[in-house]
């Protein structure tokens, strides 16, 4: 015990004798070097992804929000939107998405190989649709003027024919087909009945109401994302309040 004491005291010392460290606060600036919003702006996430050859392709008036991953082989027609969080996948094959139609927040579209159907394996999305948000689509045919709800999951080489709905948090097995005219809804999704002359005419003025909505978000997101630095700039100059 008298030998661990010394020793103690001996180490007390010796850590006593040497000066101390100053330390600078996590409050107090290390450096005054500013921050470029150029590269700040490109920390996140890219919107536009090449695979190679293949380069997402974006009609010039067709709205893909600022958060939205297009990678591989995909192609946003004219008059569509991709709405926020969405991520279209086209890494093994292709992705369309068609005049007019829309993609609504946090749906993840992808495509494989090849389906074991036999049918096509690419993911096609014809005009006039309306996939609701937090869709999964994954090679699969969704032909003109159908609705599909929300949390609904299509499988490989499903088929939605023309003027279909399919509703919410269904999922439509691999293979299976939509006539038609057809309500179907569920968990396998089965025929619930035929769509009445009326409703088939407001589905496309759903997907018609949703490209004029895309419109006033479009104005709002420049084609390049650093593009509002020198508008801001420019409102400066001018005296212009931002």
């Amino acid at each position: 015990m008298a030998t661990l004491a010394r020793l103690s005291k001996k180490a007390l010392k010796t850590l006593t004798s040497q000066p101390t460290l100053s330390r600078s606060l996590s409050t107090q600036p290390t450096s005054s070097i500013p921050i470029d919003p150029v590269k700040w702006d490109y920390r996140g996430q890219r919107k536009i992804i090449p695979l190679g050859q293949w380069v997402p392709k974006i009609a010039v008036d067709a709205y893909v929000a600022p958060n939205v991953v297009l990678a591989g082989q995909v192609t946003v027609y004219d008059g569509s939107s991709v709405w926020s969080g969405s991520v279209l996948r086209g890494d093994l094959n292709k992705i369309t998405i068609g005049f007019c139609s829309n993609v609504q927040e946090r749906c993840v579209l992808h495509a494989a190989w090849s389906s074991p159907t036999g049918l096509p394996a690419e993911t096609s999305i014809e005009r006039f649709v309306t996939v609701g948000a937090y869709s999964l689509l994954r090679s699969c045919t969704i032909e003109p003027e159908c609705i599909i709800g929300q949390h609904s999951i299509l499988m490989e080489g499903s088929l939605v024919e023309t003027n279909s709905v399919l509703e919410a948090g269904s999922v439509l097995p691999p293979g299976r087909r939509i006539p038609t005219g057809e309500l179907w809804a569920g968990n396998p999704a089965r025929f619930v009945r035929s769509l009445s002359h009326e409703e088939i005419l407001e589905i496309p003025k759903l997907a018609v109401a949703i490209n004029d909505l895309s419109k006033s978000h479009f104005s709002e997101f420049l084609p390049y994302s650093t593009a509002y630095l020198e508008v801001e700039k420019l409102k400066k100059s001018f005296g212009i309040p931002i």
